[in-house]
């Protein structure tokens, strides 16, 4: 193999040397002693906090000019000046009525459900939802059960 000619740039060049642990190195770790034990002094402020004041500080002027672009038809001055005024808008399930018998069986409420998604007179997301609810029914009288058979089992062991 032959040996690569390095150009005249590269000459005489040397990696930096190691750095050296000092505070706000990378190397401290846990468990070591503080380089800093004082902690920050008094009256200091880090730059984010400079930052967000010089950001309020011009505030006033950055919606400003905004606003006046949104008015003038820039529509993603429009869409960011919309979306931090109103809430953004979620559905809302409708409010829906078919013969449900309450104290059926579990099963019997989710053919319920199923009966009346496909009648039509529940449409299939509020069926989802309101079989999610029948399930949830059914994971809190389950736990009861346990909770009944288990006080059962130590009334007759004591």
């Amino acid at each position: 193999m032959s040996e690569t000619e390095k150009p005249a740039w590269l000459e005489g060049w040397q990696p930096a040397p190691p750095r050296v642990a000092k505070a706000g190195n990378p190397a401290w770790t846990p468990g070591m002693r503080s380089p800093n034990p004082r902690g920050r002094p008094p009256g200091i402020t880090d730059k984010k906090a400079k930052l967000a004041q010089r950001m309020l500080a011009d505030a006033d002027g950055i919606v400003s000019v905004l606003i006046a672009q949104a008015l003038d038809g820039d529509t993603g001055a429009a869409s960011l000046v919309l979306s931090r005024v109103l809430p953004a808008l979620r559905n809302q399930t409708e409010k829906v009525a078919f013969p449900f018998n309450a104290s059926a069986p579990l099963a019997q409420q989710a053919e319920q459900v199923l009966d009346a998604v496909a009648a039509g007179a529940v449409a299939p997301d509020v069926g989802q939802l309101i079989l999610q609810s029948i399930k949830a029914l059914a994971d809190v009288r389950g736990y009861e059960e346990l909770e009944s058979r288990i006080i059962t089992l130590e009334a007759k062991q004591a």
